[in-house]
């Protein structure tokens, strides 16, 4: 799935968030914001590389270990890597930025930047490390760890 950077993401009409705690708790809605795709990589097209802080890469991981979005049943592989070393990924990130625009990542996005050397663009390295960490870490069901959730969001309770 190769999408270029700053494209609109438009794989999924509904952005869908799954509570990490329970997998029987979910939550799905149409954004009212505009989705703009960063990191989806594909073998025979070029990317950007080059270096990134640190605390940009252990902020995005921290924020890939609360946020559960748009997980799917399939999973999808780095083209990237050799087929018998390949990891594979399963859902999305989202990343609140200027007012109306949330990034959109393949879950796979952090091994893209560690082992690939791919460089996001810096309005997505600024919209990460400006993320609530605390706030995100802390968000329990029915609350999820993404800001811009509206209030008619559908929810699936056990």
């Amino acid at each position: 799935m190769f999408y270029e950077d700053l494209s609109t993401y438009d794989y999924m009409v509904h952005d869908s968030f799954t509570d990490s705690e329970s997998n029987f708790y979910g939550l799905w809605y149409r954004p009212a914001y505009t989705r703009l795709s960063v990191g989806w990589l594909q073998a025979d097209k070029p990317y950007s590389t080059g270096p990134v802080p640190a605390r940009f890469v252990d902020k995005l991981k921290a924020v890939q270990e609360v946020q559960w979005m748009n997980v799917c049943l399939g999973v999808h592989d780095c083209d990237l890597c050799p087929e018998e070393v390949a990891p594979e990924g399963n859902g999305e990130v989202r990343i609140p930025g200027e007012a109306g625009i949330a990034y959109a990542a393949p879950f796979l996005i952090t091994h893209y930047i560690t082992v690939h050397g791919y460089r996001p663009p810096q309005v997505f390295v600024d919209a990460v490390l400006a993320v609530d960490l605390d706030a995100w870490a802390a968000a329990r069901w029915p609350d999820v760890p993404f800001p811009w959730v509206p209030d008619d969001a559908e929810r699936m309770l056990e």
